[in-house]
């Protein structure tokens, strides 16, 4: 009996197959560290074939978790890591490494093509704001810089399309990715006015073919049957970028309630359902993504901090490096657990932290890579305590700030990543949105979305909306309210956060302009 779906989630710091039975339930999972390199000023890259090898050993793994998992199989649905460029040849061999959304390359790229006066028609069609982590900006920077990198390829995938050419053979990709690189995202499909735009139309040809997962499968080649213990012929599913998936998997699609979705993770991503096209909402800054959604018609519209944990790693950074150079090492953890000792020491007068902590600057809901992180307001009668309390509170305002950009505030906040454990940051993020906050028992958020798909592919539900119902709505938790007194503070202080980051705009500009110490 074919009562198993496997889930492949290839993100940046893990890659992992998860099993689940046909209502949604998970069985087993089986996980491998990702491996990816720095090379030259700004470039981040990854082993295509070491990608796969990897990809192959879970499933193998996964085999020994789960009983006669082959036969047991119904599909195989893949989803991973979004943006990059990864190049094939003509007999399905790499061209170099896969360049990955880290990769910061293409910065001086989008920049001149951020000024261009057609970039806001091709932001118009693609409702994606132009990166550095882009396949078309990386394609431009190989164009103008090094040709030689795309000699002799094919193809162009993402890290997921091409784990689905190792599966099957197939060269594909899906309209979420397809689209907000190169395409019109009302049409799903490709469009030459963008190509154009960003002066591609040479390479056009490394463009795959789109399909969509939620309506066709391919099968699993003998050669990848080999290399996975699966059998040859079970159905594989091409899933959507990792983040729809996540969003589809935690919950940001239920027809009927106005519900958002933010990940805080290392970075904050925040997404909004847009139930037809005519429901997006595109900012004057052209910044963020839409992402086509497996469901006609249907969107999801997203605006991304570059930096969200990671101004809680920095604040507790700072005390561990005081509390060692007093003679104590404290653990990461440890100092986690001190931060609702600290929210509680915290005095009532307000400061403002703006939460650009990565050396990338900042790419929601602006773009600027010389946005750095500032804490307003600073006096006498402040403590450390009161450095924590606004680091977090930046984080919500910032998140704020990202929905603002996308229309209005959702009611519900659907909130996933490692932060979501933080009663703490749960309170304040709900207050600062003015949204109740509801998480989820399912971890593997990523690896059951791109499932759904495939168990809407293979009609075991008739449609998403009923796949939602067996594969999210149990797993959600009750739905916490915010609190209105906490909410009319972060009403007064979300002006002044707005005002004060664009004015300190300018300074910021100026501030990388001036050269570094001298060293000794």
């Amino acid at each position: 009996m074919r009562d198993i779906l496997i889930g492949i989630d290839a993100g940046t710091s893990v890659l992992k197959s998860v099993a689940f039975d046909l209502e949604g339930r998970q069985i087993a999972a089986a996980a491998i560290a990702n491996s990816y390199e720095t090379v030259g000023r700004g470039g981040v890259v990854q082993d295509l074939a070491r990608t796969w090898a990897d990809a192959a050993a879970t499933l193998r793994d996964l085999a020994g978790k789960v009983e006669n998992l082959a036969s047991r199989v119904a599909a195989v649905s893949v989803t991973a890591q979004g943006d990059g460029t990864w190049l094939i040849d003509r007999d399905g061999e790499p061209v170099g490494k896969g360049w990955l959304w880290l990769d910061a390359r293409a910065g001086d790229i989008v920049d001149r093509l951020r000024a261009d006066p057609g970039e806001a028609a091709r932001f118009a069609r693609t409702g994606s704001g132009l990166a550095a982590c882009q396949q078309g900006s990386q394609l431009v920077w190989m164009r103008d810089h090094a040709p030689e990198m795309y000699a002799g390829a094919t193809t162009g995938f993402h890290c997921k399309d091409w784990l689905y050419y190792k599966l099957t053979g197939k060269r594909a990709t899906d309209p979420s990715e397809a689209c907000f690189t190169f395409g019109d995202f009302r049409a799903r499909s490709y469009s030459d006015e963008v190509i154009g735009f960003l002066g591609l139309e040479r390479l056009k040809h490394l463009l795959p073919e789109i399909v969509d997962g939620a309506r066709e499968q391919h099968a699993l080649s003998a050669e990848a049957a080999r290399a996975t213990g699966l059998l040859a012929g079970t159905p594989v599913v091409l899933g959507y970028v990792d983040v729809v998936c996540t969003a589809l998997g935690a919950g940001l699609y239920e027809p009927g309630t106005d519900t958002g979705c933010s990940i805080i993770g290392s970075t904050g991503m925040h997404m909004r359902l847009a139930p037809s096209a005519d429901d997006v909402h595109l900012n004057a800054d052209r910044t963020g993504y839409v992402m086509c959604l497996p469901v006609p018609g249907a969107y999801g519209q997203m605006q991304t901090n570059m930096a969200a944990t990671l101004n809680i790693d920095w604040i507790l950074q700072i005390a561990a490096d005081v509390m060692t150079a007093m003679g104590t090492a404290p653990k990461k953890s440890d100092l986690l657990g001190r931060i609702d000792h600290w929210l509680e020491q915290a005095g009532d007068t307000p400061l403002v932290f703006h939460p650009y902590i990565s050396e990338a600057g900042e790419r929601g809901p602006f773009v600027d890579a010389t946005a750095r992180a500032s804490l307003i307001g600073l006096s006498v009668s402040h403590g450390f305590a009161d450095m924590v309390r606004a680091v977090l509170e930046g984080l919500a305002l910032s998140g704020r700030d990202c929905y603002v950009e996308m229309g209005a505030l959702p009611k519900r906040i659907r909130l996933t990543g490692g932060a979501a454990r933080s009663r703490s940051l749960r309170r304040i993020v709900g207050a600062a949105l003015g949204a109740s906050i509801q998480t989820s028992e399912r971890e593997e958020a990523g690896a059951a979305g791109t499932a759904m798909i495939a168990a809407v592919s293979l009609g075991i539900y008739p449609s998403m909306e009923a796949c939602v119902r067996d594969w999210v709505t149990p797993y959600q938790r009750p739905a916490e309210p915010h609190d209105p007194v906490l909410a009319e503070r972060y009403d007064r202080l979300f002006p002044i956060y707005r005002q004060s980051r664009q004015a300190l705009r300018p300074t910021w500009h100026d501030l990388a302009a001036v050269p570094p110490s001298p060293q000794d």
